[in-house]
C-alpha cells in the first residue's frame, strides 16, 4: 500500500496535497543510522523535508546523511540517553534549519533472555535508550515544536500491549512510552501541538535480523505464534506508513494495520484466555532463549554492544 493509498485511498488528490504540507517542515529523527530511522529521514526528504538526524553511529549516520543530500540533512552525533547531547543537536538544526517541526522518537534496542537471564546492565541500558531517550529527545525539541505548532511521533510497539516473554525490558519499555506520548499529548494539546504513537509488529529492521541471527529459539517463538503476529513486514510499508502519519498528525499509526485491532482487544490478549497461546510454547523457548543468552555471552546484539563501546571511547557516555 502506498503512502497515498493510506492516506485517502478515494480521494488521492486530497492525500498528495496533504503529503506537500512536508515540504519545507523540519524534522528530527532519532536513531537515524540505519533500518526505520534512516529510511523514514530518506522519505521525508524526498518530499522537500529538511532533516535533522541523530545517531551514535556515526559512520552509518554519515551514510544517511550522504544518501540525502547535505542541503536537506544536517546529522549529529548524539546519545539519545544524554539530554545535554540531544539539547545540542536540536540547537543545530534550529541554526541551521530555523526550527524544529516534527520530531520522531524513534531510537530503541532490544535485549535477549528472561528477568532471570538477562544481564541488568543490558536491561538497564534499554530503559535509558527506549524511555529516557524518548523524554530526552522531546524535552529538546519541544519548545521549538511548540512555538511552530508541530507534531511529536514517539516510536512505541506492538509489545507495548502484547508481551513476548525473553523481551521484559523492551516490553516494559514500549508500553512506558507509549503512556508517555498519552500524557503528553494531554499536556501540550492547548499549544496546537498533536502527539502520536507508532506500534509495529515484527518489522525486517536490524533489530530483528540480529535477534533472528543470534537466537534462534527467537526466530522459532516468531514462527510458532499465531497468525497474524507470526509475519514480518518490510521496511517500506513501515517507512510509508509513519510518513503518512506525520502528514495527517495521526494520534495512531499502526504498521500493519492489523496491529491496531489488537490493540483496541489488548484486555483481553493479556487476559488468562489470551495468554494460553503464548503459554504453550513459553516453558521451552524461554529455556532455549536463556541457554542461547549464556552462549553468547551477552544480552544484545553486538552492533548494540559496538556502538556503547564507540560511544563511551568517545565520551559521548
Amino acid at each position: 500500500m502506498s503512502i497515498v493509498s493510506r492516506l485517502n485511498p478515494l480521494n488521492p488528490r486530497r492525500a498528495a496535497a496533504s503529503l506537500d504540507r512536508l515540504s519545507g517542515q523540519v524534522v528530527l529523527v532519532t536513531g537515524a543510522g540505519r533500518g526505520i530511522g534512516a529510511e523514514t529521514a530518506k522519505a521525508l526528504a524526498r518530499l522537500g523535508a529538511e532533516v535533522v538526524l541523530t545517531d551514535v553511529d556515526e559512520p552509518a549516520l554519515r551514510e544517511t546523511v550522504a544518501a540525502i543530500g547535505e542541503a536537506s540533512a544536517l546529522g549529529v552525533v548524539a546519545d539519545v540517553c544524554d539530554l545535554s547531547s540531544m539539547e545540542d543537536a536540536v540547537a543545530q538544526g534550529v541554526a541551521r534549519f530555523g526550527g524544529i517541526d516534527v520530531a520522531v522518537a524513534n531510537a530503541g534496542i532490544a535485549s535477549y533472555g528472561s528477568v532471570l537471564a538477562v544481564d541488568p546492565a543490558t536491561f538497564r541500558r534499554v530503559m535509558d535508550v527506549n524511555v529516557n531517550g524518548v523524554f530526552h529527545t522531546v524535552r529538546a525539541a519541544l519548545p521549538s515544536i511548540i512555538e511552530r505548532k508541530g507534531y511529536v511521533l514517539v516510536v512505541s510497539s506492538l509489545a507495548a500491549f502484547a508481551a513476548a516473554p525473553g523481551m521484559s525490558p523492551y516490553n516494559a519499555s514500549k508500553a512506558g512510552v507509549e503512556h508517555f506520548a498519552n500524557c503528553l499529548r494531554l499536556e501540550v494539546a492547548h499549544h496546537g501541538v498533536a502527539v502520536g504513537s507508532a506500534h509495529m509488529s515484527w518489522i525486517d529492521t536490524p533489530l530483528v535480523q540480529d535477534a533472528k541471527k543470534d537466537l534462534s529459539a527467537f526466530a522459532d517463538m516468531i514462527a510458532t505464534l499465531p497468525p497474524p503476529l507470526n509475519r514480518t513486514t518490510d521496511v517500506q510499508t513501515c517507512v510509508d506508513a509513519f510518513v503518512a502519519g506525520i502528514a495527517q498528525r495521526s494520534r495512531h499509526v499502526y504498521v500493519p494495520g492489523w496491529v491496531g485491532a489488537i490493540a483496541k482487544s489488548r484486555t483481553l490478549l493479556n487476559s488468562a484466555f489470551g495468554d494460553r497461546p503464548t503459554l504453550q510454547q513459553a516453558a521451552t523457548s524461554v529455556k532455549r532463549m536463556d541457554e542461547e543468552v549464556r552462549h553468547l555471552g551477552r544480552s544484545t546484539s553486538e552492533r548494540n554492544l559496538d556502538s556503547l563501546h564507540e560511544a563511551e571511547q568517545a565520551g559521548r557516555v
